[in-house]
This record gives C-alpha cells, sequence and structure tokens, in this order.
C-alpha cells in the first residue's frame, strides 16, 4: 500500500489530478490517497497557504501529487519543495507521437537544482529605485545535483540512451558562483568516466534545445536557468499541457505538472491532463512501480496518437474524458 499525499490547488489542479488518480487507479496498484489542501483558496479562508496540517500530512507520506498553485505560488510549492528537501527538480521533454513537435526524435532530461540560486528570495531594496538580490550557490548543493545528473545519465544509460551530462551555466560572466557551479561539475564527472561531460554557456544552450535538442540526454542547471529552459523546451514538444516534473530528495518525492492553475479555462472541463498523468508516472518511478509506470505511459501514447485529446491539442474530450481513454487501456 501506497500512502500518497494529494494536494490539487488552485484551479485547474482541481481537474487535471483527480484524472491523474483515475489513470493510477487503474493500474490496480493499492494506493491510500491522503487528501491535503493547499493554495490560493485556503489563504483566503485560513489566512495561511499551506496550512501546517498539510506539511505533515505530506511528511508522513511516502510521496505528494501535486495540482496547481495561483497567487501563492511561492508560499506553497516553492515553500514545500525546500520542507521536504527535494533538491532536484527532474522534467523530462519527449516527443509523442500525435502531438505537433519540433522534432521527433526529441528525448531528454532536464535537471534543475531546487534549493538555492536566486530562488532563495534573499533580495532588499538598499536606497529608493535600487533594489537586489543576491544569488547562492555553495559547493554541497552543487554536488549533490550533479551526483543525481549523471545517476540518471547512467540509468538512462542501461536503457539505451546516450549516457551524456551537459551542464548549462554563464561561468563566462558570473565567474564566482558558475565558476564554482562549472569546476563541482568536471569534479563530480571524475567519479563517472563512462558518462559523457560537456558544458555549454546558458544563452546558447536556449538556441540548442532549439536548434539540436535530439543531441541531449541529460541537461543539468541552476534553479532561474532550469525554470527558464524548461519551459521553453516543453514548448518544443507541445507545450506545458504535456510537461510533467519530479521534485526528489533523499527521503520524500513531491510530483506536479509544470503549467500553473490556468484560470481562463478553470471550470471548463478541458485542461489538458497529460502533465500530470505524467507526473503520475514519475510517482510510480520513484516508488519503483516501473511496470505499471510503463504500461500507462504506453496508453498515454496510444491515446495522442490516435488524437483522442483535449481542445488544446485539436481533439474534442473533456479532461475526465481523456483520462478514462488511458485508464481503460490500462486495464487491459
Amino acid at each position: 500500500m501506497h500512502k500518497i499525499c494529494v494536494i490539487e490547488g488552485d484551479g485547474i489542479g482541481k481537474e487535471v489530478v483527480p484524472a491523474a488518480i483515475r489513470v493510477l487507479e487503474a493500474t490496480g496498484i493499492p494506493f491510500e490517497f491522503v487528501y491535503a489542501e493547499a493554495g490560493d483558496e485556503v489563504y483566503e479562508k485560513l489566512g495561511v497557504a499551506l496550512p501546517e496540517e498539510t506539511i505533515e500530512t505530506a511528511l508522513e507520506c511516502e510521496a505528494v501529487l501535486f495540482g496547481a498553485a495561483g497567487e501563492t505560488a511561492a508560499d506553497v510549492i516553492v515553500k514545500l519543495r525546500h520542507i521536504l528537501d527535494t533538491y532536484a527538480n527532474v522534467r523530462p521533454v519527449k516527443a509523442y507521437k500525435g502531438v505537433k513537435c519540433l522534432r521527433e526524435d526529441i528525448d531528454y532530461i532536464i535537471v534543475r537544482e531546487n534549493t538555492e540560486g536566486l530562488y532563495k528570495g534573499i533580495e532588499a531594496e538598499i536606497d529608493e529605485g535600487i533594489t537586489t538580490a543576491t544569488r547562492v550557490i555553495t559547493e554541497k548543493a552543487s554536488e549533490r545535483i550533479f551526483k543525481f545528473a549523471y545517476e540518471l545519465a547512467k540509468d538512462r544509460k542501461k536503457e539505451g540512451k546516450e549516457g551524456k551530462v551537459t551542464c548549462a551555466h554563464k561561468a563566462n560572466v558570473l565567474k564566482i558562483t558558475d565558476g564554482l557551479f562549472k569546476r563541482v561539475f568536471y569534479k563530480v564527472a571524475e567519479n563517472y568516466k563512462d558518462i559523457k561531460a560537456e558544458d555549454v554557456y546558458i544563452d546558447a544552450m536556449n538556441m540548442y534545445i532549439i536548434t539540436r535538442p535530439q543531441t541531449f540526454d541529460v541537461v543539468v542547471t541552476s534553479n532561474l536557468f532550469g525554470d527558464i529552459l524548461s519551459d521553453g523546451a516543453a514548448g518544443t514538444v507541445g507545450g506545458l499541457g504535456l510537461a510533467p516534473s519530479a521534485n526528489i530528495g533523499d527521503e520524500h518525492g513531491l510530483f506536479e505538472p509544470v503549467h500553473g492553475s490556468a484560470p481562463d479555462i478553470a471550470g471548463k472541463g478541458i485542461a489538458n491532463p497529460t502533465a500530470t498523468i505524467l507526473s503520475a508516472v514519475l510517482m510510480l518511478r520513484y516508488l519503483g512501480e516501473y511496470e505499471a509506470a510503463n504500461k500507462i505511459e504506453k496508453a498515454l501514447e496510444e491515446v495522442l496518437s490516435l488524437g483522442l485529446t483535449t481542445p488544446d491539442l485539436g481533439g474534442n474530450l473533456t479532461t475526465m474524458q481523456m483520462a478514462e481513454e488511458i485508464a481503460k487501456r490500462v486495464e487491459l
């Protein structure tokens, strides 16, 4: 029995999470779903966006499946990542048949350091009209994110992938912070002689994910760079509606779609559940349920290839109807 903390959150989170739960239940794996609250509506009701009860539930469960947060995102999902110490943000970038993509052979993973950088939120107004933000890069956090990236590339190599890690940075300008980041990258690389190592400037990397995305396997970068880069990468494989993510630490896992709460379509039942379902697939792999994860991904691929999708992908199904199409193939 896997005990999962479920936080639907705001907007379309309340639609895509139930869709993912339906698909998870179709696997026949015994789950205990423990529902908890967080987000804008909770803030309006309780005066706090992330209640202590929710934090306690998240810490008690094997994993957290999260939907979306609106204006309170920084106080909910960013805070939750820190509390759970999920230092690795994993964002697959993969082309699926039936989805309009830049290329059909795109299949790589962006690993983003999740705990420091500019997202530490150390800002100040030092004078009228003058503000600062402090960028924090440490050897300890850099080393563990690089080890994570290399281990991921090592696992992918066993599955027939290239076995390469690309470090994206800006050490030519940010000489101290990214200088440390780059040095630690190659220091860790010494322990993984069977994995190729390369580094690329982040601005060039922004171009390469468009001009040669098929050349990447595992890309690792810092917090802000990774956030920006992965959203751009999602655009090459169909958009944020198909972009899942995993936040993984040594003791906890937090799984969420990359898209936000999408208030413009919330409540209409047309939100694309793919990103959340793929996030659930990542959760299953984290839990060691590889067979079920592969079965869901295969069913999803079939549904996408047949055009049984929500309106954003040219289909005419509702969020739950698309989930049902996937679930019934999982149940076969």
